[in-house]
């Protein structure tokens, strides 16, 4: 029998839990991997490589593309056609100035340290929080083997490709103030005019003028993870900015000026919050400050 089929049968033929353990075996001495687009951590061969990852061992390049929901439509604006999305990321990835966006992520995480960071936007949001001595994962598009020597957490050995944003969980018990949302879906239905209030990173109100009740079946749902703010995420890459025109949040927020404040569970990020729930929300307007020093101004990056 070949051995790739003998390997297909021994893995496949098993349940999730022993084809995990069997990939495990498998990448024991496995350097450097590639998610290809269309694959999870939920599948057993890349939960598998985070077992290792977890354990210190490896890195990985997410090479997720047009797959996984990467691009996000914004409220009223429909998404354009894939190989439009699929241009901007070849542009990005292609023409990006990594020594450029390295240098601006790293001068934004030291302007974090020791600050309150300030989050504001015209329709309500005002967030403070700070982030102590907590990891910052800086996805500069550097996945060398020296890089991932360094690593602190588990998504500093997941290197994504386009590259661009700055990550962090926040201090859970520093997070205060409220999320204003643009209109948005919960529970698979329209909200609108939602706000949460947050109190040492709890969400202790909800308020809104339509949908209510759809925030409070989600996040029921989702346990106690689904009421704590996860991370805080900026994104520096020019060239995955929302356009102007027809406008669009291109790779998972990763543009210049794009805000991502998320909810649920924060582990992969150094955080103490856990249980599996992770909702991204996405914010294009926002102003952000760390200490006296304005980054972000409704939406825009001043500071690159």
């Amino acid at each position: 029998m070949p051995v790739r089929q003998s390997w297909d049968r021994t893995v496949f033929g098993k349940g999730t839990r022993d084809a995990r353990a069997a990939y495990k075996a498998m990448f024991r001495d496995v350097d450097a991997a590639i998610m290809m687009p269309g694959a999870t951590p939920a599948d057993a061969a890349y939960a598998a490589m985070q077992d290792w990852l977890r354990e210190g061992r490896g890195r990985t390049v997410h090479f997720h593309w047009l797959e996984n929901g990467s691009a996000y439509p914004i409220a009223g604006q429909p998404l354009p056609p894939e190989y439009e999305i699929d241009a901007t990321y070849q542009r990005a990835l292609l023409e990006t100035d990594y020594k450029a966006l390295a240098d601006v992520e790293r001068r934004f995480a030291d302007a974090m340290r020791g600050h309150d960071v300030h989050v504001t936007s015209r329709s309500g949001t005002d967030l403070r929080f700070r982030i102590g001595d907590r990891a910052i994962n800086l996805q500069d598009g550097d996945a060398s083997a020296a890089r991932a020597a360094r690593a602190k957490v588990l998504v500093d050995r997941e290197v994504e490709l386009p590259a661009g944003v700055v990550r962090v969980a926040p201090l859970e018990d520093s997070v205060e103030g409220t999320i204003a949302f643009p209109p948005s879906q919960w529970d698979g239905r329209p909200v609108d005019g939602l706000k949460l209030l947050f109190s040492k990173g709890v969400v202790v109100d909800i308020a809104a003028a339509s949908g209510r009740d759809a925030v409070e079946a989600e996040m029921t749902r989702a346990g106690a993870a689904g009421r704590r703010f996860r991370e805080f995420a900026l994104g520096f890459n020019p060239m995955l900015a929302v356009p102007d025109r027809r406008p669009w949040i291109p790779y998972y927020g990763y543009g210049a000026g794009v805000v991502r404040l998320s909810l649920g569970d924060n582990t992969e990020l150094g955080g103490t919050i856990a249980g599996g729930y992770v909702r991204w929300n996405f914010f294009t307007d926002v102003t952000v400050a760390a200490g006296d020093t304005v980054w972000v101004r409704d939406g825009k990056l001043v500071i690159r």
